[in-house]
């Protein structure tokens, strides 16, 4: 018995197609452009960030690879330092152009390999007609946000920036009393009692380290200030923002274990803009996806992609601990205990990243259809 092979026609509709890529550099930007079909591009260079520059070289183009005036164009450039500027500028203009993960560009592995300007503009043309030509695994198009959602997303990174820097000035002054035998027990009140402070043999405190004190709890205090207010930006807007996306935030602070911080980060991060179809969908948000690998009789699991928001994936992670103690029934600490809970601190460590991961459906599902995390209990009042 004979069956017949499917056979997919391949796509005709890239004959007459005109193909754009964009390099983006900070003072300059290549274009390349061709039809394919083993031409040879033809590549130009404009001042960065000249969005006019870029139509005006289209004419002569189109005469340059002999297409007529309104062919179909294809356009794509690499995610990067320049955002996402040049995409809404051409989507005003009416013009697709799809932004691409830069790290999901396959390069060659055999030693060393060439890296220039022109050459990066060709792969990415020769991957383009791929793509035109609905070869959709050749690289990863990046959801590009609108900007209206794009504003409030860095609210969390720079409470979290504040947060560290604050942190670093803290230990630095632990370091430095803690070598003359000291240790800090207020960080408000820290500047008045350094005359007080006596070291180990009665002696006062050095006045160069008291001087080092002052200016790095001053640089505390300094820090404290935009950190308060961010805070306060984030109530707010918690409080009289009409944004859609903002409802899921007090809906997850409703349950035991979740609080404003881990709420805020995860509805602007990972579902503030996004529409995840799946559970695949979602851990890709965050990176947890799983890598498995095998060759011959040899598989392993070497751990998840981290290729997600790092941001979201920090978060899941430390509400992961925990959600191993709130809510004590829980579905998930329920789970860690029957895999891990035998086993030693990396067992431990793997598993909790196992429970962020189900914690992150949980809550996917808990925002998408109302189904209640198994377990989960509300705060009280």
């Amino acid at each position: 018995m004979t069956t017949a092979a499917t056979h997919q026609e391949q796509s005709t509709t890239t004959e007459a197609m005109r193909f754009v890529a964009f390099e983006l550099r900070e003072k300059t930007w290549k274009l390349g452009f061709t039809t394919g079909h083993g031409q040879k591009p033809r590549e130009r260079t404009v001042t960065a960030r000249y969005q006019e520059r870029v139509l005006d070289e289209s004419a002569p183009a189109k005469r340059r690879v002999g297409l007529p005036e309104t062919p179909p164009v294809v356009r794509c450039d690499a995610a990067g330092r320049e955002g996402c500027g040049l995409q809404r500028f051409l989507q005003a203009h009416g013009i697709t152009n799809p932004v691409v993960d830069a790290s999901a560009i396959a390069v060659h592995r055999r030693r060393r390999r060439a890296k220039s300007d022109g050459l990066d503009v060709r792969k990415v043309l020769r991957m383009l007609r791929r793509y035109a030509q609905r070869e959709r695994h050749v690289w990863q198009v990046v959801k590009v946000p609108a900007g209206e959602a794009e504003d409030p997303r860095p609210l969390h990174r720079d409470l979290a920036t504040l947060t560290q820097e604050r942190a670093s000035t803290t230990t630095r002054i632990q370091g430095w009393l803690s070598r003359q035998g000291l240790r800090v027990t207020s960080r408000t009140k820290l500047p008045e009692p350094l005359e007080a402070w006596r070291l180990w043999d009665g002696s006062p405190m050095p006045p160069g380290l008291r001087r080092r004190v002052r200016r790095v709890s001053a640089h505390y205090t300094f820090r404290s200030e935009p950190s308060a207010a961010v805070e306060a930006e984030r109530h707010a807007l918690l409080q009289t923002s009409p944004e859609g996306s903002l409802d899921q935030v007090p809906q997850w602070m409703q349950l035991q274990g979740m609080g404003s911080n881990g709420a805020w980060l995860l509805g602007r991060a990972c579902f503030g803009w996004r529409a995840c179809k799946h559970r695949r969908d979602v851990g890709g948000v965050a990176g947890f996806t799983p890598t498995p690998y095998q060759s011959g009789a040899r598989a392993r699991e070497p751990g998840s992609t981290k290729s997600g928001n790092r941001h979201g994936r920090w978060m899941t992670t430390e509400l992961a601990w925990r959600w191993l103690r709130f809510p004590p029934d829980s579905a998930l600490r329920g789970w860690f205990r029957e895999r891990c809970g035998g086993g030693g601190k990396r067992l431990r460590r793997i598993g909790s990243v196992a429970v962020a991961r189900k914690g992150l459906m949980a809550l996917w599902r808990f925002l998408e259809t109302g189904v209640f995390p198994a377990g989960a209990v509300l705060k009280e009042g």
